[in-house]
């Protein structure tokens, strides 16, 4: 089989094929095997009689276009890849020879992935929100731990933010009773039974009776009760001294010292898993805008396909109507819908972009990184390596996952090679946010759209 590429305009090419009359006789003899299972000849089961009683029952034409029909995709996709073409949309097919007989000639008008000039992509700069742990933020974070040990005591003055008020409670609407409870213990400023609570206990004392008017906290559709409250008592809560006998008590370090600096280790190992995934959001963001050509709307809508498959998906999940979706959201069908399309367009320039990047720095894909990809969807899905080979074998998805694993490649580089620095604009060392496995993409970026989805492996 031969093949041509002829480039055309809007990122389309012409892929002229010819296939020789030796080569389709295969495919001619494929059709008569075919065929003989739908053809009815005495004294022969279906499949079993000899081609040229099949020919004589159906005639040499209908093969032909038998063996056409089937055989011309299987030959446009020889070419695609002799040719290392990448199609984003199907093809349009035009045979102009071999239709009756001889050679068979066709021409096919098909879109593929645009060349990116995509210039700079070398030394992307990236600014991470990252710096160190105040002084003041680890005490906060350790006062945040004392009040789970503190202790509530009663105090003889009026209640404020923070307190807990010991109050009996009697909701009625008209004559009917809607609450009664006796001692109950409200934090003032939590708004647990709704803000009027709240607001009318606000300096309240021991023995003051309240009466007010306000909703229900679980059924404010209802309108307005009248609450009478009878305040009982004032607590404040006392915290424990931040000294080492607590320390000692309620962590299992001897110090405040040492608490105090494995506060400050969490919170800094939070911000460093949190610059982690800034500075691959970042970074993609920093090398899609380095995409300048319009990308194929193929793409596009495949990818915009895909999210909204993936919305109804979760809301579906989690019990969520679509319309209450849009109307929590202020939005409307349509403004979901060029949301969406906005967020697909900006993920198939990464996802283009970062096969360029691939391609020019020659990351390559080896049996072993399809292996370890392999057993990581194996876990996520509860199934064996094997059986998800099998199951994205069946269904042509193994180029995706390679695809997927040569983009991943392509983030690790940009990772290694690009600038981090602070809002200040200092250097940030690459290792005070990242460790050993930190630089492995894990579908963060919008590359994802190329990799299979869980219910593809599943």
């Amino acid at each position: 089989m031969k093949s041509t590429v002829e480039p055309l305009e809007g990122n389309k090419v012409k892929l002229s094929v010819e296939v020789a009359e030796d080569e389709f006789a295969t495919a001619i003899d494929a059709a008569f095997r075919r065929l003989a299972h739908y053809v009815r000849i005495p004294g022969f089961r279906p499949g079993k009689a000899p081609r040229r009683m099949v020919e004589a029952k159906v005639g040499a034409a209908a093969a032909r276009e038998e063996a056409l029909r089937e055989a011309l995709p299987g030959y446009f996709e020889q070419a695609v890849a002799d040719n290392e073409l990448n199609p984003v949309a199907p093809p349009e097919i035009d045979l102009t020879a071999g239709k009756e007989e001889g050679p068979i000639l066709f021409n096919a008008m098909v879109e593929v992935v645009p060349h990116l000039a995509l210039s700079g992509y070398e030394s992307l700069r990236v600014v991470l929100p990252i710096r160190d742990a105040t002084d003041d933020e680890v005490e906060g974070q350790v006062d945040r731990l004392r009040e789970q040990f503190g202790e509530l005591q009663t105090v003889n003055r009026p209640a404020g933010d923070g307190d807990n008020v010991l109050i009996d409670r009697k909701v009625y609407r008209h004559d009917q009773t809607l609450v009664s409870a006796c001692d109950e213990l409200f934090e003032i400023g939590r708004e647990t039974a709704g803000p009027e609570l709240d607001v009318n206990l606000r300096g309240a004392k021991a023995g003051d009776i309240l009466r007010f008017n306000s909703v229900l906290a679980d059924d404010p559709e209802s309108g307005d009760a009248t609450f009478q409250v009878l305040v009982k008592e004032v607590k404040e809560k006392v915290l424990p001294a931040a000294d080492d006998e607590w320390a000692a008590d309620a962590s299992e370090f001897e110090t405040m010292a040492e608490l105090r600096a494995n506060v400050r280790d969490q919170m800094m190992a939070v911000r460093k898993l949190q610059g982690a995934l800034t500075a691959r959001d970042r970074l993609m963001e920093a090398l899609g805008e380095l995409v300048t050509e319009e990308v194929p709307s193929a793409l596009v809508m495949a990818e915009m396909e895909r999210r909204v498959r993936l919305l109804a998906n979760r809301l579906a999940e989690r019990q969520i109507d679509l319309p209450d979706y849009l109307a929590a959201r202020g939005l409307d069908q349509d403004a979901l819908l060029d949301e969406l399309r906005g967020e697909a367009a900006e993920a198939v320039k990464v996802d283009l972009a970062l096969g360029q990047v691939a391609l020019r720095e020659h990351l390559e894909v080896t049996d072993a990184d399809v292996e370890e990809e392999l057993a990581r969807l194996a876990e996520r899905t509860g199934r064996k390596p094997a059986a998800v080979r099998r199951k994205l074998e069946s269904k042509d998805s193994m180029v995706a996952v390679r695809s997927g694993i040569r983009k991943s490649k392509a983030v690790e580089w940009l990772l290694v090679h690009c600038e981090l620095v602070d809002e200040e604009g200092k250097i940030i060392q690459r290792e005070a946010i990242f460790d050993d496995e930190a630089s492995r993409d894990d579908g963060l970026t919008g590359a994802a759209a190329t990799a299979p989805e869980p219910e593809t492996v599943g």
